[in-house]
């Protein structure tokens, strides 16, 4: 799923050439593509677990369109990276691309940029999203110390879209299925969950209309400050990533 843009505290980094690894289908609509090739040897890394590149597409007027998606991992012995991808059937220009991505293919990216990274001095973690937050959740979850107690709530259509993720053994993962898409599904569980004692670190990325709702479960409801919670939205149901992206300046766009 392409994310909303974001920003970094780095200036632009020059456009990187890759080649198609690998793809391998995690679930029925994520799609991993491993990248790597000559090119990687430019890409520079960055510490946060939630990083982000901007992929280089040519639409159908033959005219470049960027879709910035999370870095799911890097390897750096293997001089690989993984972008998982969310695929509607053809709907949009990054999911068909990647549905049918083969080893060779080249893909041209610009980035990473930085956003979120566990907070070391958090009591706890709070992880919210749906399918197209899971790699910056996923990489999130593995880079916690093995000690770190929390919980994910993780929003899927179905059952056989939820996968298996590695969080330390005190991290619960819970997968809502939400087959009518209703936006309150993540707040709820937000609203209704034992709250733990001491600082929470949240991260909540995903559907607009459902970060609206965590906005004020976690802010009102529950009294957190911002700079407690890293809260994005990600996509807009109903929406294509370009009217997405204008409606961010717009009210309907605002979540914070």
């Amino acid at each position: 799923m392409a994310l909303a843009s974001r920003t970094s505290s780095r200036s632009p980094r020059p456009a990187i050439d890759l080649t198609v690894v690998a793809s391998t289908w995690l679930t029925p609509q994520l799609v991993r593509v491993t990248l790597g090739g000559t090119g990687f040897t430019q890409f520079e890394d960055r510490p946060e677990t939630d990083k982000y590149v901007k992929l280089m597409f040519t639409d159908a007027d033959s005219l470049i369109v960027t879709r910035t998606y999370t870095v799911r991992r890097v390897d750096h012995e293997a001089q690989t990276l993984d972008i998982d991808f969310v695929v509607h059937g053809d709907d949009g220009l990054a999911g068909p691309w990647a549905a049918a991505a083969e080893p060779g293919a080249t893909l041209r990216l610009m980035g990473p940029g930085g956003g979120y990274a566990p907070n070391p001095e958090a009591s706890w973690y709070l992880y919210l999203g749906d399918l197209s937050a899971v790699p910056a959740i996923a990489a999130a979850l593995e880079a916690l110390p093995t000690d770190a107690v929390g919980v994910a709530y993780i929003e899927v259509d179905s059952d056989d879209t939820a996968l298996a993720l590695e969080a330390p053994a005190g991290v619960e993962v819970h997968w809502v299925v939400n087959t009518d898409h209703a936006p309150e599904a993540l707040a709820d569980r937000v609203r209704g969950m034992p709250w733990r004692e001491g600082m929470v670190d949240v991260f909540a990325h995903g559907e607009r209309e459902s970060m609206k709702a965590l906005r004020r479960a976690l802010f009102e409801d529950r009294g957190l400050d911002r700079g407690q919670v890293s809260l994005s939205g990600y996509w807009a149901r109903g929406r294509t990533e370009d009217r997405f992206q204008a409606e961010k300046r717009e009210p309907i766009g605002q979540i914070l």
